[in-house]
């Protein structure tokens, strides 16, 4: 995929680059794999605002995207490749032979007409969904489940990936997108390869419409609100609104929020990056 750029005919298109739908082969999405979003455009049960910047938007449906690949050992050919507007990956309709249909995170190389499979007669390679214990070490991979049968939680935004760096007993060890190093049980499910669309983080909307259209309302900043509604506001003149923390007074960049005691603490070999 590649990026396209505008010609500046209008103020909103002289900054917008967006992804080309090269690879996209339909734009009609398959019917009984649809299912209804309702927005609550931040309001809880009772109508009160509780998280703010949310709104409007286009309506969308959700795509039912199959995270666990646990129909093993039954090919499947790709039917189409298709855009989500719930998530920043492209997704694949597979229909397997006895005539299921499932959308499944698209990767890249997967082409329309290729055969994948999941389970243990799969071979590693795009698209196939393999347990850990099977896959060569080494290997690039995504959708990657963090208990066995719990589906993908790992790996699935557009052009992210992991690598299989090591086995010992029932643990394989993974380095994350994040940069962390972490150990898996091998009876997890990964898929091999890295997610589709990765241009996607080079995409500029150009201007702020295409945000609400997103439903994202915009964003005040707190060293603009005044000292009641936020702990960086106030001050006389353009003060820079002291030390970085959140609404409820929590310090932010740098603070570990993550609990100490958290039971799988004990399976991260090293942490992410900052």
């Amino acid at each position: 995929m590649a990026l396209k750029k505008f010609r500046p005919l209008t103020p909103g298109q002289r900054h917008r680059t967006n992804v080309t739908n090269g690879d996209i082969t339909t734009s009609t999405p398959e019917k009984s794999l649809l299912a209804p979003i309702s927005k609550s455009g931040g309001r809880n049960n009772s109508g009160k605002m509780t998280m703010r910047y949310i709104g409007g938007g286009h309506k969308r449906m959700y795509r039912i995207v199959d995270f666990k690949r646990d129909k093993h050992d039954v090919p499947a050919i790709v039917k189409t490749i298709e855009y989500d507007p719930n998530r920043t990956a492209r997704i694949a309709l597979l229909v397997y032979t006895d005539g299921e249909k499932r959308y499944i995170i698209a990767p890249n190389g997967l082409k329309v007409g290729m055969k994948i499979m999941s389970g243990k007669k799969a071979i590693p390679e795009v698209g196939n969904a393999l347990f850990l214990a099977d896959i060569p070490l080494g290997t690039i991979i995504h959708n990657i489940e963090l208990r066995p049968g719990q589906g993908a939680k790992i790996s699935r935004s557009a052009g992210s990936f992991a690598q299989l760096s090591a086995r010992e007993g029932r643990f394989a060890t993974l380095r994350l997108p994040s940069g962390e190093t972490r150990m898996v049980l091998v009876t997890c499910l990964a898929t091999i390869g890295t997610v589709s669309n990765s241009d996607h983080n080079l995409q500029s909307d150009g201007k702020a419409g295409r945000n609400r259209w997103l439903g994202r309302r915009p964003r005040t900043r707190p060293v603009a609100m005044n000292p009641v509604d936020h702990p960086m506001g106030g001050g006389e003149g353009r003060a820079s609104g002291g030390h970085p923390r959140s609404r409820s007074g929590k310090k932010s960049k740098g603070l570990k929020t993550r609990s100490l005691k958290k039971a799988s603490s004990k399976y991260i070999i090293e942490r992410r990056k900052k």
